[in-house]
């Protein structure tokens, strides 16, 4: 598997940021690659900032692994943890949230360009009311990793997946792709390259109480900076003038 990470522009290390990172994929490969390792050399195209890949907090209360996790710069998706990122005063932290999160998980598979993220507006309220920028982040080849069992709306396993998500706070994707010494089936991702690249930053105004339409306006903004960033580098990492973002 290859992995890039894309700088658009420069960031100001004296600011706070929101990175919305799409798609979620099968296992968020490209954001852990990226943000939680030197693997792409974040810190060299990026000085001065230090990024933090939020989880959910259900990980956090697994033992050993939690510890794991925690050393690779993880933290809690909780609304303190992220509030603590982004209200330091002195800059520098990169809060990174998987928007569509344990759902869109579900249907990460070759090809999907799906994105769950119109009720998705917690990050926007957080960045408004710490005045962090947001800043938008796809990553190219981040659903073709790995293959999933077919599983459509209504289905059984959809519905036993939806069940297991309530209850536990994560998804169980049932996913395959190659083995260790053979392509055909394995746990393995497939060695596709991912492109992951970092968008401008949407300056955000702090507001300790922002209104519904605050918050309505900038998720409005946000979900255009999205789709201006993939239309603009799309046919550059292997996708046809064609394809487009769906928002659900």
């Amino acid at each position: 598997m290859f992995l890039q990470l894309i700088k658009t522009v420069d960031l100001d290390p004296k600011k706070n940021y929101i990175f919305g990172f799409h798609p979620h994929g099968v296992l968020v490969a490209g954001a852990f690659g990226n943000f939680c390792t030197e693997a792409t050399g974040f810190s060299a195209q990026f000085p001065g900032l230090r990024p933090h890949l939020l989880m959910l907090p259900f990980w956090f209360r697994v033992p050993l692994f939690r510890e794991y996790i925690m050393c690779g710069g993880l933290v809690s998706s909780s609304k303190s943890s992220l509030a603590h990122l982004v209200s330091r005063p002195e800059g520098g932290n990169v809060a990174v949230i998987a928007v569509g999160g344990a759902p869109e998980a579900l249907d990460a598979r070759p090809g999907a360009l799906t994105l769950q993220v119109k009720s998705r507006k917690g990050f926007i309220k957080m960045a408004l009311k710490h005045g962090a920028h947001l800043v938008p982040v796809f990553s190219f080849g981040e659903n073709e990793l790995f293959d999933q069992m077919e599983n459509p709306s209504g289905s059984a396993l959809r519905r036993l997946q939806n069940r297991l998500q309530r209850i536990m706070g994560v998804a169980m994707p049932m996913f395959h792709a190659r083995g260790v010494f053979q392509y055909s089936f394995g746990l393995m991702p497939y060695r596709k390259p991912i492109h992951t690249v970092v968008g401008s930053p949407i300056p955000v105004q702090s507001k300790p109480s922002p209104t519904s339409e605050d918050v309505e306006s900038l998720h409005e903004l946000y979900l255009q900076r999205l789709s201006e960033l993939f239309e603009k580098h799309k046919t550059e990492y292997g996708l046809g003038p064609d394809r487009h973002l769906d928002f659900t």
